[in-house]
């Protein structure tokens, strides 16, 4: 009997012990680039890694916003056509369901801030000091 409890007992650690899937996470993307990217474990064992895209195919194929995360399979690897404001948008969502399946594509925005960071404080310190010689 004490075999069996303990033979249960460990089946049941052993599922409440496999780890859920990570993902990549944009929370914001713009142009095709996340601007706000973390890794996320998602809630459920049911969940997938996706990576959505809304584009303007009447402006240009690279123009549109991406977001990326966890959710439930339903609707995945699907195109869906919408309008907004008179103006028609396709989304697409496509999911995988392997840790970090899904890769983010980062800008060069923290570079570049950094940099106009630099060259205003530049800037300002020459003003400062031309102004006290």
């Amino acid at each position: 009997m004490g075999r069996i409890l303990f033979g249960v007992l460990a089946a049941v650690a052993s599922i409440m012990l496999v780890d859920s899937l990570t993902c990549n996470q944009c929370q914001y993307g713009l142009l095709g680039f996340c601007l706000s990217s973390s890794e996320l474990t998602c809630s459920t064992n049911t969940s997938v890694c996706f990576t959505g895209k809304a584009t303007f195919p009447s402006v240009s194929s690279s123009v549109g916003f991406n977001t990326q995360g966890c959710r439930e399979p339903m609707g995945c690897n699907a195109t869906m056509n919408a309008t907004l404001i008179g103006v028609t948008y396709q989304t697409r969502i496509e999911c995988c369901s392997t840790d970090k399946c899904n890769p983010v594509q980062l800008s060069g925005a923290p570079s570049t801030k950094m940099t106009l960071t630099a060259a205003l404080g530049a800037a300002i310190l020459a003003s400062v000091w031309g102004s006290m010689l």
